[in-house]
């Protein structure tokens, strides 16, 4: 038998989603009204700045609340002036009577504070219903949250027997079209898109979200590059899209070499280095301090490796295509040096297995 509250929380998921990569720094909010079993009003947060999921339903509600009316919501109301007012005060003016909570608002400094203030004037108040769904649906803002850094996902595509490009670089295409537009979707839900240098020189990518008709929104552009090789007619700096290229150097390039690359859309972070490369810890503290609560690792190997090595990855999406390079030349998906004992490999769990056509997507949290 199908849990009535389960169901009721389910939708209020599938609208949450809707907001997905459109509301950060602000987590991801579905919100339904139930009357008498049927959903009157529903309401998700659209965009930072904009109503809250719970205001956009009850905005919605015809007249007052009945005895009997319940909201549902993914998040905890919250119970503090933001951009917004709070969404306890409007739920008290409805009169609702009953809210049911998918999860407590992480937020060191928010905690129980929505549904605590709901239950000291008489509302009824459940939490943790989907509770493992409401968080995955906002694992980079929890992140971010109680971290201050940015969640960090890390996509890689390689042939069967493990090579990201061939020996020369070339990688166009690993993987098949279907396989692509799934990391387009991805993009469209991140805040930022990271490659190093290298993936520059060989591929000068766009980095931009192409779904089809035009849907998408494209991430800031994040180009690591410590001694800023990046060419002055590079895609990512020539770029018309209307989110940002930001150029992460070190602190020691001359001053006309950062001139060369100013322009219209391109900002310049510095950030210290450690044994000669660009600090991905600092910078991941960086980018959080820019209310940046995502980032897509798409290479190169260089990159990818030191983020493997200093356990900085949350998330994996390998794809594996039906190719086999043979060989021992290929790029691998991570470059340095490895662990010398298996027992010390990253671990990944949680693990999710797709198929793209003829490719196969491995979805997995590492292990913390």
């Amino acid at each position: 038998m199908i849990n009535k509250d389960e169901k009721m929380m389910r939708e209020a998921l599938r609208l949450a989603k809707k907001g997905m990569g459109r509301t950060s720094p602000n987590p991801a909010v579905g919100a339904v009204v139930v009357r008498e079993g049927k959903i009157i009003a529903s309401g998700y947060h659209k965009r930072a700045g904009f109503n809250h999921a719970e205001v956009e339903a009850l905005l919605k509600m015809p007249g007052r609340a009945r005895e009997d009316d319940v909201l549902y919501v993914t998040l905890e109301p919250c119970h503090h002036h933001g951009r917004t007012p709070p969404c306890t005060q409007a739920i008290l003016k409805k009169g609702l009577k009953k809210v049911v909570v998918g999860m407590r608002d992480p937020n060191p400094g928010v905690t129980g504070g929505g549904c605590e203030f709901l239950a000291k004037r008489g509302v009824e108040v459940r939490s943790g219903v989907l509770e493992s769904e409401c968080r995955k649906l906002n694992e980079s803002y929890i992140k971010f949250v109680l971290t201050g850094r940015p969640y960090v996902v890390a996509k890689s595509a390689m042939t069967l027997d493990g090579w990201v490009a061939t020996s020369s670089g070339h990688s166009q295409w690993v993987t098949n079209e279907m396989s692509r537009q799934f990391v387009h979707q991805l993009r469209d839900r991140m805040d930022g898109v990271m490659v190093g240098v290298g993936t520059v020189l060989t591929d000068d990518p766009l980095l931009t979200t192409r779904l089809k008709r035009g849907r998408g929104r494209d991430p800031v552009r994040i180009i690591v590059d410590t001694h800023l090789r990046t060419p002055d007619r590079a895609k990512v700096l020539n770029s018309e899209s209307s989110s940002e290229t930001l150029m992460i150097v070190g602190p020691d390039v001359p001053a006309q070499r950062l001139r060369r690359i100013e322009r219209e859309g391109v900002s310049i972070l510095t950030c210290p280095t450690k044994q000669g490369r660009i600090d991905l810890g600092v910078l991941l503290d960086l980018l959080g301090s820019r209310d940046m609560t995502s980032i897509l690792v798409e290479g190169g190997s260089a990159i990818m490796g030191s983020l493997i090595s200093e356990r900085l990855i949350d998330k994996f999406f390998i794809f594996k295509a039906p190719k086999i390079l043979g060989g021992h030349d290929g790029m691998p998906m991570a470059s340095g040096f490895g662990p010398e004992k298996m027992d010390a490999a990253l671990r990944l769990n949680d693990i999710k297995v797709r198929r793209f056509g003829d490719d196969v997507l491995i979805e997995g949290y590492v292990e913390k």
